[in-house]
């Protein structure tokens, strides 16, 4: 067993709404797979009894679950769970955590709460006894900016070591991000052609089909870049694009990618077009006038070796035509034109499909059956796969109950991923409106090469898919 697996997950927030839709979907998930080993405290200023919070947990599990309730799995989560009512901002609630604990000596701490709280939670933790030889999960979003980030990480460090803070982004859990890393660094063909000398340009799309959903306060205060680029997405590119780890270690993954995130200059408002559904402004929560954005395209350049002069392009937004998350990698043309009918836009390329199927092909020029010399793209699957059993969250939780950080992101990413978005976080000019269920403002088209156009996700018909 890892030495910094825990002994106790105590869950801050527990009768929240991120541990009613998530943490507790996940627990029982865990304990129906026999992998809850650990007693779990729920904590919050909420004044209920733990047969309340009981019942609390078996609606999540019923509404954003597994659905059907196995009586017998439900009574052993039930029975770990126990729950301590109280002011985080009062020693006295910490005092009965630490009875909680009883004979634990190494706890995981979920703060499931505001960013606002960490710092009284984290030196209550430690004027308790609480975080002695104790580990921390952070959930997004980590900070607004580069110097918030900063300020939050010199909070949790007067608590924790680095090594026992574990700060959550789902979508380092999901099973397509991690057959990403796989598909990468597990082929011997890849890393050929994985560079500039044969690359000619990636997007990274990432599109919803739906608004705000009710979130308008929340949303308005972030907006497209900090919700989603600077997070989930960055660690797409960093997986995507970063050089092969020197070894298959949590530490040599994360130093991969900070080595990849340090070399992407620093966007400037050339390289960024924002835009804004129509009807955004309407939605309850929203400031008068915002300017948030709904919609952000992105233009990136990366100064290294393997990716010098590579356009890189992300985009992603609200109201859009669906819902999915795709990464195109364009592969050059070969250096002479054989066949006349191969046109401009057909080429090879690589797609990643992460949302709605997990999906990894590759297009191609074949030729057409006949006498002539004539072809036709293609596009061969390489990996269909059918759903992930394991959610992200339970598949997160799972690694930081054992101790294991690799899908976790480490400080200096964080803070490398901050330093690359910040200086167009704040820009107050009026985002390009555009129309709900289109791809976004047209302006977002000049950021492309000359010739280029951006890749609307395929939405591939899974039924017909055929392993090859």
């Amino acid at each position: 067993m890892n030495r910094n697996a825990c002994d106790a997950f105590v869950l801050f927030g527990a009768t929240g709404d991120l541990a009613h839709k998530k943490i507790f979907p996940s627990l029982y998930a865990m304990e129906s797979r026999g992998n809850l080993k650990v007693p779990v405290i729920g904590i919050a200023f909420n004044d209920v009894t733990v047969d309340e919070l009981i019942d609390r947990a078996r609606d999540g599990i019923e509404k954003y679950g597994e659905g059907n309730v196995d009586e017998a799995v439900f009574k052993r989560l039930a029975d770990r769970l126990s729950y301590v009512s109280g002011d985080y901002g009062k020693a006295e609630t910490f005092e009965k955590l630490r009875a909680a604990l009883g004979e634990a000596k190494r706890p995981l701490h979920y703060l499931a709460i505001p960013p606002a709280v960490f710092g009284m939670v984290c030196e209550a933790l430690k004027k308790s006894g609480c975080a002695d030889n104790a580990s921390v999960v952070v959930e997004k979003p980590f900070g607004r900016n580069l110097e918030t980030a900063q300020g939050l990480n010199e909070i949790v460090h007067a608590v924790f070591p680095e090594e026992n803070i574990y700060r959550i982004d789902h979508f380092l859990g999901k099973e397509p991000v991690l057959n990403l890393n796989y598909f990468r660094f597990g082929n011997v063909f890849m890393e050929p052609i994985w560079n500039r000398n044969t690359v000619k340009s990636i997007q990274i799309t990432m599109a919803e089909d739906f608004g705000i959903q009710g979130r308008g306060a929340f949303y308005d205060s972030a907006g497209t870049i900090r919700d989603v680029v600077q997070n989930h997405l960055m660690q797409v590119l960093a997986i995507l694009l970063m050089d092969p780890p020197a070894s298959h270690t949590d530490e040599t993954l994360r130093d991969a990618k900070v080595r990849l995130f340090k070399s992407i200059k620093p966007l400037t408002k050339k390289d960024i077009v924002r835009g804004q559904f129509e009807g955004y402004l309407d939605e309850p929560g929203v400031k008068e006038g915002s300017s948030t954005e709904t919609y952000v395209a992105l233009r990136l350049k990366i100064d290294s070796w393997r990716w010098a002069d590579v356009p890189v392009y992300i985009r992603a937004g609200k109201s859009l035509p669906v819902t999915a998350t795709e990464v195109i990698v364009e592969l050059k043309q070969p250096p002479q034109q054989l066949f006349e009918d191969c046109h401009r836009n057909e080429r090879n390329y690589f797609r990643f499909q992460f949302n709605p199927n997990t999906v990894i092909a590759i297009g191609a020029r074949a030729k057409k059956l006949g006498e002539e010399m004539v072809g036709q793209q293609i596009e061969m699957v390489a990996q269909h796969e059918a759903p992930d059993e394991m959610t992200a969250y339970e598949r997160l939780i799972g690694d930081a109950m054992a101790g294991e950080s690799g899908l976790f992101a480490r400080v200096d990413e964080v803070e490398s991923a901050w330093k690359i978005v910040d200086p167009v976080l704040d820009l107050t000019d009026t985002p390009h409106a555009y129309k709900p269920d289109t791809w976004g403002p047209a302006e977002a088209d000049e950021l492309l090469h000359r010739g280029a156009f951006w890749h609307d996700p395929v939405m591939t018909d899974v039924e017909s898919l055929v392993n090859t």
